[in-house]
């Protein structure tokens, strides 16, 4: 979106969001800040807020929370046995989170645990026949429920949401990574 002399325009957000009337609060009170971060990640916190008290119904009606389709989802996307660790890596969960579902989902017969044959502190994890039914029966209702969600924001808009988030995060990372490794 480009303004008339060339520059980028910037787009007037709702005025009907909750983090609008904050934001219109917190200007009534100090006039001097610039509160255009808060518009952006108070906005990405609430979205995330409401997404995850809505819960995930096609998930919620096969029995899973988002955390346990994640696991069961990474070992199905990736095609083969992980080891917690890196279940853990892919799901940027803990290792304490990741054992307490693998036990859970094992007690489900959904994932499988085997013990490494060099190294007995290490575990493979697998699907189970029924864990990759579940995934591939829900996938599907997963997307289409996530599409309804989005369906308030016009195509192009969802794309250009899409695009801003993931260089966001791209970058995040990428400056999360340095701050973790000291770079």
């Amino acid at each position: 979106m480009t303004a008339t002399n060339g520059t980028p325009a910037r787009r007037e957000a709702p005025t009907a969001d909750t983090v609008a009337a904050v934001v219109r609060q917190w200007r009534a009170v100090h006039p001097e800040l610039d509160t255009g971060p808060m518009e952006v990640i108070g906005r990405i916190n609430r979205c995330a807020a409401l997404l995850q008290q809505a819960e995930d119904a096609p998930l919620r009606r096969a029995g899973l929370s988002r955390p346990e389709f994640d696991l069961l989802g990474a070992l199905r996307r990736t095609g083969h046995e992980l080891t917690p660790g890196e279940l853990a890596r892919e799901t940027f969960s803990s290792g304490a989170a990741v054992t307490k579902r693998i036990k859970q989902l094992t007690e489900r017969g959904l994932v499988e645990r085997r013990g490494d044959t060099r190294d007995r502190r290490v575990a493979h994890v697998r699907l189970t026949d029924a864990g990759r039914a579940l995934v591939d029966g829900v996938l599907p209702e997963q997307l289409s429920y996530e599409t309804a969600v989005l369906s308030v924001l016009a195509p192009e808009g969802r794309d250009d949401l899409a695009g801003l988030l993931a260089e966001l995060l791209s970058r995040l990372e990428g400056r999360m990574g340095a701050l973790r490794t000291g770079g």
